[in-house]
């Protein structure tokens, strides 16, 4: 078998139903679309969810729940394991990691999580530090103080 031989099943595929080609083929003059009225022009129809006048489903249904998206708080989050590439005894906070490329884009704040392992001291200083990152960290021989005074 060659490439130039290969073939779709049979009835796999559809001829594509041509329209306006004249009364010969079955969808001439109108083309499949009746005579006159609002489907019959060009560009015409109605918008999706439109029913004729009568109040559309979605607006005869009550509004259910409450949205937090507006005041959702958005924290970018860094893990232990992305902290060993700052030397021995150096301090890191927010604008530290902005500068190293670990945090991008808008947020509300950082919080650092405790996956991965750490060899050697650091000094932490954020608002939101999980408690397993907390023990890895002094542990380590580093500091990790907590800016906020709810703890994370």
């Amino acid at each position: 078998m060659k490439l130039h031989e290969l073939s779709p099943a049979e009835g796999a595929y559809k001829p594509r139903k041509r329209v306006g080609r004249g009364v010969g083929s079955g969808h001439g003059k109108t083309s499949c679309r009746g005579s006159k009225g609002q489907r019959s022009r060009s560009g015409g129809g109605v918008r999706p969810g439109y029913e004729g006048g009568q109040m559309p489903i979605h607006r005869r249904l009550p509004k259910r729940g409450f949205s937090n998206s507006v005041f959702r708080k958005i924290f970018a989050i860094v893990n232990i394991r992305d902290l060993a590439k700052f030397e021995s005894g150096a301090v890191i906070d927010e604008a530290v990691l902005v500068k190293a490329g670990l945090v991008k884009g808008r947020i509300d704040g950082v919080k650092l999580l405790g996956k991965g392992d750490i060899a050697h001291p650091l000094t932490i200083r954020l608002e939101h530090i999980s408690s397993g990152a907390k023990a890895k960290i002094e542990a380590a021989g580093g500091k990790a103080e907590s800016l906020s005074t709810n703890e994370a």
